[in-house]
């Protein structure tokens, strides 16, 4: 478990050691080789930035994902729900491998349950619930070959309020840091959860001054982007509004709003 006594309030800046800024400047970011390189501060969501791709049906092959012009994947460190059988839950080593070797980012994501579905959504099942997600979520991330001190992002994937933020959401982070840190603890969801996490000191900060582990997406978010993402999903696939093929597979995509976005090759 990582010390998170190096984490403040939003506003102010974890210290960053000799280490890390020569990690960061030598990064020479994936993100910004594959498109306009994002903001350090980036207020806004931005076609122009690169963009990373959610999917879950089955692994896309690396050269499809490149030939569609996007600059990695954000990926499933969980497996999947009961009666479905997801071929992108978990990523796996060789997956990533053929990922990492074509220069994509990696990423990784946390969700197993959903509203509606077999499994109840994650959050619901509160502190022991997060201590048990967080070392599934992080035996997976290790066994594909993820960063040590890269983030997992966390999902809040409902539109929750504050009562249900204080009374299920906070106390099931509160069971993640336990395991694995806060600096490791990232969030997905709308704006306010992702505020809220900041606020209450629940995830961690990324190496891009401002920049905190959130990813936001567009669902909930009534058109606002929060200014310290490092991911906004801005196309969220659904029968109505299918998002974009990439190898024949309808996926979501993310801008990028930092350098630092949570990348693997920036977390070793």
């Amino acid at each position: 478990m990582l010390d998170s006594s190096g984490i403040t309030g939003f506003g102010q800046s974890r210290a960053v050691s000799r280490r890390d800024a020569l990690r960061y400047a030598g990064a020479a970011s994936v993100l910004a080789g594959l498109g306009a390189a994002a903001g350090f501060g980036a207020p806004t969501a931005s076609a122009a930035a690169p963009t990373l791709i959610d999917f879950a049906m089955r692994q896309i092959p690396a050269a499809d994902i490149r030939a569609a012009g996007h600059a990695g994947v954000i990926n499933y460190v969980s497996t999947s729900r009961p009666g479905s059988s997801m071929g992108a839950k978990p990523i796996t080593l060789p997956y990533a491998q053929s990922l990492a070797a074509a220069g994509l980012a990696i990423v990784s994501n946390y969700q197993y349950g959903k509203p509606g579905g077999t499994a109840p959504s994650d959050f619901t099942r509160g502190y022991a619930g997060g201590v048990a997600d967080a070392r599934t979520a992080w035996a997976l991330h290790t066994a594909a070959g993820g960063g040590k001190s890269a983030p997992v992002f966390f999902s809040v994937d409902d539109d929750v309020d504050r009562t249900a933020w204080s009374n299920l959401v906070l106390p099931w982070f509160r069971g993640i840091n336990s395991v694995i840190g806060v600096q490791r603890t990232g969030i997905y969801g709308g704006i306010n959860p992702c505020q809220w996490a900041t606020a209450d000191g629940v995830i961690g900060r990324s190496l891009s001054p401002g920049h905190v582990w959130a990813w936001q997406t567009r669902s909930w978010s009534k058109g606002q982007v929060y200014p310290a993402a490092v991911l906004y999903q801005r196309v969220v696939s659904t029968v109505s509004n299918p998002g974009p093929l990439v190898g024949g597979l309808e996926v979501d995509v993310s801008d990028a709003l930092a350098q630092d976005v949570g990348q693997w090759s920036l977390h070793p």
